[in-house]
């Protein structure tokens, strides 16, 4: 005799059904992060070599052939020039050769990872000639922040806030209207959005100017994961938490820059990093906050105002298709013998 029920065999197969999410999510989180992050190495590192003569060209030629596709080497007039590209995030590192001590000009706030992977390459090239590297630092970064990584941190933080939420405004807020779940979900994005610019200035000190940005483009991002989310559970029901972790977390945060810039990934999520919501919002924020807003911050704010808008269209059609089934449910059925709606058109030929 079988040792299930009949009772108990639907509520085994209710179980296993729903044990399908958070495995799918082990195996989603597993392929994610291990594919982004497992094996950095340079793809066209964008670095220069600083001087005019011979040598430094000579230099910049030996670096290129030896390094293939990792680094994308270029020389560069004067140190000036060289700063005003590092600040512009158009390279990672500068060399600049100097008979006593050559220096390596960096960024970090850029990214920590790739100023380590430069410094790797140029400590060799002044080790060759018997030198030692100094390293300047172009962007001090705050005493709260002194990998310049703090930042990504946040991004998980408001993340995990936005897309959590939208369990709560989809399921148990299914009884309101779309457009009220949509207001609050701009009140939900805007208490997150405290919360970071809180945890990233007073609490932690992250950041310590732009703070007022910081907030602004937090509410931007986190009002897109929110109307995205919550548009979505119309559509996908049960199935949307799945779908928030692999748009918002497995895709997201590997592609965000915020361990790794694509020039140290892969080129799927170097693409990723393009358009994605989460690069949208922390490289945004690095530009604010370090750069002085020199390099595509406007590129980055319209991003997250891209993300809002989908988010937007899709609560649209999502309102719309709800009000379709609620009618639909409301509608009565035709009576037995009684012709339904559309036949009776198609009887008299309308």
């Amino acid at each position: 005799m079988s040792s299930l029920s009949a009772v108990s065999r639907p509520a085994l197969r209710h179980v296993l059904t729903h044990l399908l999410t958070p495995l799918l999510m082990c195996l989603g989180m597993g392929i994610a992060y291990l594919s982004a992050f497992h094996a950095p190495a340079p793809h066209r590192l964008p670095v220069a070599v600083v001087g005019q003569g011979p040598q430094a060209q000579a230099l910049a030629h030996t670096l290129q052939d030896k390094a293939g596709d990792a680094l994308d080497v270029t020389t560069l007039a004067d140190s000036d020039a060289a700063r005003s590209r590092l600040l512009d995030r158009e390279l990672v590192a500068a060399y600049v050769p100097d008979a006593g001590t050559p220096t390596l000009l960096v960024a970090t706030a850029n990214s920590e990872t790739s100023a380590s992977a430069a410094e790797k390459v140029f400590t060799r090239v002044a080790a060759q000639q018997d030198k030692p590297l100094a390293v300047q630092e172009l962007t001090p970064l705050s005493a709260g922040d002194p990998t310049g990584q703090g930042l990504f941190f946040l991004l998980v933080a408001l993340s995990i806030g936005s897309y959590g939420s939208v369990a709560v405004l989809g399921a148990a807020g299914a009884a309101l209207t779309m457009r009220v779940r949509a207001l609050l979900g701009l009140g939900v994005a805007l208490v997150v959005s405290l919360f970071g610019a809180a945890l990233a200035g007073p609490v932690f000190h992250l950041v310590d100017h732009g703070l007022f940005g910081v907030w602004a483009m937090s509410w931007l991002y986190s009002a897109g994961i929110i109307a995205i989310g919550t548009a979505l559970h119309t559509f996908l029901g049960r199935w949307t938490t799945l779908t928030m972790m692999a748009l918002f977390v497995m895709l997201n945060f590997t592609s965000s820059g915020g361990i790794f810039q694509p020039e140290l990934q892969n080129g799927f999520y170097a693409a990723l990093h393009s358009f994605w919501n989460g690069a949208g919002f922390l490289e945004g924020v690095r530009d604010h906050v370090h750069f002085e807003g020199r390099a595509g911050l406007g590129g980055h704010v319209a991003t997250l105002f891209g993300w809002l808008a989908a988010g937007a269209a899709l609560l649209l059609l999502a309102a719309r298709t709800e009000r379709r089934r609620a009618a639909a449910a409301t509608a009565p059925a035709p009576t037995a013998g009684e012709p339904a709606e559309e036949e009776m058109e198609e009887a008299v030929g309308v």
